[in-house]
């Protein structure tokens, strides 16, 4: 089931200043949803807190880096 997004507060990061090439991201309930700045009404994707969570810490332990 899709969260009510009505409500939702999205951030991106400060890096990206005001420039549109970007993705927000919104805290609602148990769900992150994720959208592109350059198309917000393309669809969203939302994913359990939790999972989230997971792929930050793994994005601070470099385990995405394309070169160790």
């Amino acid at each position: 089931m899709q969260p009510d997004l009505s409500g939702a507060r999205w951030r991106k990061s400060s890096l990206s200043a005001d420039g549109p090439s970007c993705v927000e991201m919104a805290f609602v309930g148990n769900d992150v949803a994720v959208r592109d700045t350059k198309n917000r009404n393309g669809g969203t994707l939302i994913f359990p807190r939790n999972q989230w969570t997971a792929f930050t810490q793994g994005i601070k332990n470099g385990d995405f880096d394309a070169i160790p």
